[in-house]
């Protein structure tokens, strides 16, 4: 096709960044306006992809390729699989919701000699990162995936350290040194990652000669690029580890609570349901399509890890106090899961990642979202501070709920399709981890439902008793996101359709086949 969907669909929040950012201060409302029109157009961007994709077709799809740095073989090289498909299409949903439920976060407020910073800035810096979120989904070249993948890093911070939650029982200058504290570790966690997997990035030129991920799968099946053992395992832990801290992965994992809990509701559903999906997606792109044989090698331990993920993840759930910090560690649970499907090496435990990636997304959102008008009535964020909000703002309470079941995988739901996916995928061919991982979900149900019951159910609390129910702006947040759980939780097939072909075809990168049945079926 001539006209450059791909690049249209990253360049314009780009462009609706620089746009909203450069709104003056006193039109701060025609900002947010600009930010959530440029949102929507990128979401009818990402459903025309969507729409044009054709599941059975070659494997990357709508694809521009321009010379860009000849010297270093450096090309400007998009596509789409199916799988990228599909978190392009989740990015673009969830950033008008994000902005809409955002809508008065960043308005100015005076707070003794402190002034937040402009609105325009905090909107603009969403699209940016969009920007940056959907073209590292569409790049097949190394480097120009590698740009963006950092290059998120810089708005990300400015949104965790400057436009944190105002909900802070220790006043405003406690509240930004704990914001700052939590942006340097954002950063400087991810910017470790970054530099070793560049280290990676380098070796893969030296041994390849080029970053093309077509001509290096090309040069593979024909023999002509051989990558001595120790050197593809070498290369494949530099890339997995900047993904491992994406993602993020036990022991990698501790910038993410921090944070989760110090930035607005909008911007954590950001970095969990958005930015931390780059880590997941790249590792079935980039670790198991470049370094097939290194991939298999480090399975057992990737999958201990996960498993580590899963349930120390959820265990330190069930004892949080904080409403953000308990989504967070559910958060690392969660992935922990979507790493494990990744590295099962089966196509049920494949295909369970990349929906959980999806599913995930949503739940999150709505339960994060959510969670976030409820702070914003109350002005804490402590479990203690609430009870019987069920009788108060039923709506509100109703929606948390159901926030709440998604997140444990209740069936009807949309996450429980992909973690059972992951569960028998692990079991067909790892079934103590299978089996140990199952314990995940016990925990979900404690945490989960603990926590509704000590902030809705019980008696009003007077400081809750005058609170009131979710408004139109945020039920048109919340009311698609519960409908879309629900749609997917019963009917899943639209996304599998999409996905399962690129799942098929990185078995085929891994020669790795399905284990057959044990018992044969019944004739």
């Amino acid at each position: 096709m001539s006209f450059p969907l791909l690049t249209a669909t990253a360049a314009l929040p780009a462009v609706g960044a620089v746009a909203t950012a450069a709104v003056p201060a006193a039109r701060r409302t025609a900002a947010k306006w600009l930010a959530l029109l440029v949102s929507l157009a990128t979401l009818a961007l990402a459903i025309t992809i969507l729409v044009r994709f054709d599941p059975g077709g070659s494997r990357y799809q709508l694809t521009e390729s321009h010379a860009w740095i000849k010297d270093f073989g450096v090309r400007y090289e998009l596509g789409v699989d199916g799988i990228a498909v599909a978190l392009i299409a989740l990015t673009a949903l969830l950033i008008p919701f994000i902005i809409l439920a955002g809508w008065h976060d960043a308005d100015p407020l005076e707070t003794g000699s402190r002034r937040w910073r402009p609105t325009q800035g905090f909107f603009g810096l969403i699209l940016a990162v969009e920007a940056m979120v959907v073209i590292s989904f569409e790049a097949t070249d190394v480097f120009l995936f590698y740009i963006f993948f950092e290059a998120m890093l810089i708005p990300m911070y400015f949104l965790i350290g400057g436009f944190g939650d105002r909900a802070h029982a220790q006043g405003e200058e406690a509240a930004s040194k704990q914001r700052s504290y939590a942006a340097v570790k954002f950063l400087l966690y991810n910017l470790v990652g970054g530099l070793i997997m560049l280290a990676a990035v380098i070796g893969l030129y030296v041994v390849a000669g080029n970053f093309s991920l077509a001509e290096i799968a090309q040069a593979r099946a024909n023999g002509s690029l051989h990558m001595a053992t120790s050197t593809e395992r070498w290369l494949f832990l530099g890339f997995f580890f900047a993904f491992a801290v994406k993602a993020p992965l036990w022991p990698l994992h501790t910038w993410l609570p921090n944070a989760m809990q110090e930035s607005t509701a909008p911007v954590a559903v950001l970095i969990t349901a958005v930015v931390d999906k780059v880590g997941t997606f790249a590792m079935l792109r980039f670790c198991l399509q470049l370094f097939p044989e290194a991939s298999k090698w480090a399975t057992p331990v990737i999958l201990v890890l996960a498993l580590i993920s899963i349930v120390y993840g959820a265990l330190l759930a069930v004892g949080q106090r904080d409403i953000k910090r308990l989504v967070a560690y559910a958060s690392i649970s969660h992935f922990g899961f979507i790493v494990m499907g990744i590295f099962a090496m089966t196509s049920q435990g494949q295909s369970g990642a990349t929906l959980y990636m999806v599913n995930h997304g949503i739940s999150t959102a709505a339960l994060m979202l959510v969670a976030g008008f409820l702070i914003s009535r109350r002005g804490s964020r402590l479990i203690a501070d609430y009870g019987g909000v069920q009788k108060v703002a039923p709506v509100l309470a109703g929606t948390f709920l159901i926030g709440s079941l998604a997140t444990l995988s209740l069936p009807g739901l949309a996450p429980f399709v992909s973690e059972f996916l992951v569960l028998v995928g692990t079991f067909t061919r790892h079934p103590a981890i299978g089996i140990i991982a199952t314990f995940g979900i016990v925990l979900a149900a404690l945490y989960t439902l603990v926590l509704y019951q000590r902030t809705m159910t019980g008696p009003v609390k007077p400081e809750v008793s005058a609170m009131p129910d979710l408004r139109a702006r945020e039920l048109v947040v919340v009311a698609p996101l519960i409908v879309l759980l629900i749609f997917l939780g019963v009917y899943p097939k639209p996304v599998t359709d999409i996905v399962n072909p690129a799942v098929k075809q990185t078995m085929s990168d891994v020669h790795k086949t399905d284990p057959k049945p044990s018992v044969e079926a019944a004739k």
